[in-house]
């Protein structure tokens, strides 16, 4: 491989990397177009790298493109975030069981420090909001530490790329955790059945807590409309 192609490598990654967090952190807002000139300008990349992360993230469903008019932003729904909360279940779920029955003494141990990490991490959001992102961070850790025993790379891959849309949803919406449900108590209670190798109660349990968020998604995705 020439140093030229590396490059083009590494640029492209950086340019899926970047447009990626962007678009699910919503600065890239849904149907937006996706203009070449202004990514260029934005990201610093050049047009080869750029149209290849579009491309990548065409075939993960976070860009449509629509042959002639570009590159856009995929849209945003109610029926589309529920049918991802259906896949993201079924594959977390087959991920968690997997764990739970191969996962050793290393796998327990990920689990409770993703666990410490996230409640630190809680803690301090609720002293500075401004601590979100690392908070939204060390809940994406947690939920990779439970599957990470799983032995298919691809079904943990899959997993963590509906983990992505479903969280695209939840950063659109701003939703704010509601004083009524304790999120804690819920990673809590999923990690105590994994941990104690209840492979159905932790996978229901995980569920309800894609289930909750899903709902209360949908109805400020609906009053967006």
């Amino acid at each position: 491989m020439s140093a030229s192609q590396t490059v083009e490598l590494t640029d492209t990654e950086r340019a899926f990397t970047a447009l990626k967090r962007a678009i699910l952190h919503g600065d890239h807002a849904p149907g937006e177009k996706l203009k070449m000139e202004d990514l260029k300008g934005r990201y610093g990349l050049g047009a080869s790298p750029l149209r290849e992360a579009l491309a990548r993230l065409t075939s993960e469903r976070l860009v449509a493109f629509n042959g002639g008019r570009g590159f856009r932003v995929t849209g945003v729904s109610v029926e589309d975030l529920q049918e991802i909360a259906v896949v993201r279940k079924l594959l977390e779920g087959a991920a968690l069981r997997d764990s739970i029955t191969k996962g050793g003494d290393e796998w327990e141990a990920g689990i409770v420090a993703a666990f410490h990490r996230l409640g630190m991490a809680e803690k301090r959001v609720l002293e500075d909001r401004s601590a979100m992102d690392e908070c939204e961070a060390r809940n994406r850790e947690f939920h990779q530490a439970l599957m990470g025993a799983a032995g298919s790379e691809r079904l943990i891959q899959l997993a963590e790329d509906m983990y992505d849309q479903h969280e695209r949803y939840r950063r659109l919406s701003r939703l704010e955790r509601s004083p009524s449900r304790n999120v804690h108590d819920e990673h809590r209670a999923i990690m105590d059945a994994a941990l104690e190798r209840n492979a159905e109660l932790a996978a229901s349990l995980n569920d309800e807590h894609i289930d909750k968020t899903t709902e209360r998604v949908s109805l400020m995705i609906a009053q967006m409309a």
